[in-house]
C-alpha cells in the first residue's frame, strides 16, 4: 500500500528536466544547513536551467546530498524528493532511527528514493569532481571524499549525520560525522585547490554569525570518548565566522561569488511546515534567478 504523504501545495509547478553535459571551470560550494537546504536546491535548478554546471561541486551535510541532482544535471529532483517525502518516517522519523541510527533514512534515500524517482548516476559526467565532506571523529579534522573512489553514498551519509542526534557513520573502520562539524563552508580547501572561479551557496543571510555559547559542556557529555572531536566542536563557531568574515572581503575585491538568503531564513533545521519549505525552495529559485546576470558577469567577463 502507497504511502499517503503530506506534499508542498504548488509541488506540481516544481522545474523539470536535465541539462546538457556542458561544464564550466570552477568550483561550486554549498552549506548545510537541515532543511535550509531547500533555498540551496532553488539556486542550483535556476543554475541548471541557465546552462551553468560547474566542473567541481563540493558539499557538506544537507549541501552534499543537494550535490547529488546537481552533478547530474537533473532539475527539480532534489526539491521534488524533499517536498514529497519530508514526512515518509522512513526517510525523517522513526523509520529512519532504527534503520540507520538517526534523523535521516540514508539506506531509504539512496536505494527506494533515488531510484524510484530516475535518479541517474551515469550522468555525472567524468570530469566532473564531485566532493562530500565529512569530519574524522578520531582527529577532529575534515576529510574530503570524492566520487569515483570511495562509496560515495556512505560519504554523503556521513557528511549529512547530524551530531547529537545521530550514530556515527563508519568508513574504512573510522566513524565519522557531519562535515560541519570540522568545515561548514570549504572555502579554503577550494583556494587550496587552485581554483580561480569559486561561486558558494550560503543558507544563512550575510549578517549571520554563530553564536559561541553553551555548547562546550554538550560537546564534552557527548563526545568525551573523541576529544579531538570535542575540540573541534567547541572551535567550530570561531573558524566558521573567520571563515566568512573572509569570504565577503574576498567577494567584495570579486574573488568570489556568494549567494546568500537576502532575508534571515525562519525554517528551522528540523522543519516540517511544507508550506515553508517550498516557499523556501521558491525564494531560493527566485533569488537566483534575479542575480544571474552577476553571476554570468563573474563567470564569464
Amino acid at each position: 500500500m502507497e504511502k499517503a504523504l503530506k506534499e508542498f501545495s504548488r509541488y506540481d509547478r516544481l522545474p523539470k528536466g536535465e541539462t546538457d553535459d556542458k561544464l564550466i571551470p570552477g568550483c561550486l560550494i554549498l552549506e548545510g544547513g537541515g532543511w535550509r537546504g531547500l533555498y540551496t536546491q532553488g539556486v542550483l535548478d535556476a543554475m541548471m536551467e541557465e546552462g551553468i554546471r560547474l566542473q567541481t561541486v563540493i558539499g557538506v551535510s544537507a549541501g552534499a546530498m543537494s550535490s547529488l541532482t546537481y552533478a547530474s544535471g537533473q532539475i527539480g529532483l532534489s526539491a521534488g524528493i524533499n517536498l514529497k517525502y519530508r514526512h515518509d518516517p522512513d526517510y525523517c522519523g522513526p523509520g529512519a532511527l532504527r534503520s540507520d541510527h538517526g534523523f535521516t533514512g540514508f539506506r531509504y534515500f539512496f536505494k527506494k528514493i533515488l531510484p524510484e524517482c530516475g535518479y541517474d548516476w551515469q550522468r555525472i559526467p567524468a570530469e566532473m569532481r564531485l566532493v562530500a565532506v565529512a569530519a574524522n571523529c578520531f582527529t577532529g579534522e575534515a576529510e574530503y571524499f570524492e566520487y569515483g573512489s570511495c562509496h560515495f553514498e556512505k560519504a554523503v551519509a556521513a557528511s549529512a549525520t547530524v551530531p547529537f542526534f545521530s550514530r556515527p557513520v563508519v568508513i574504512r573502520q573510522v566513524p565519522y560525522l557531519d562535515g560541519g562539524c570540522a568545515d561548514r563552508v570549504p572555502y579554503e580547501w577550494a583556494l587550496r585547490e587552485g581554483y580561480e572561479k569559486i561561486v558558494v551557496v550560503r543558507t544563512r543571510h550575510k549578517e549571520y554569525r554563530k553564536k559561541a555559547d553553551g555548547g562546550k559542556k554538550a560537546n564534552a557529555a557527548f563526545y568525551w570518548y573523541y576529544p579531538n572531536l570535542r575540540r573541534a566542536l567547541d572551535s567550530s563557531a570561531e573558524r566558521y565566522n573567520a571563515c566568512l568574515d573572509r569570504l565577503y572581503r574576498d567577494e567584495s575585491e570579486g574573488l568570489v561569488y556568494v549567494q546568500t538568503p537576502e532575508e534571515p531564513v525562519h525554517v528551522r533545521r528540523f522543519e516540517g511546515d511544507m508550506e515553508k519549505l517550498g516557499g523556501l525552495y521558491e525564494t531560493g529559485y527566485r533569488e537566483m534567478k534575479e542575480r544571474m546576470p552577476d553571476l554570468k558577469r563573474y563567470l564569464f567577463v
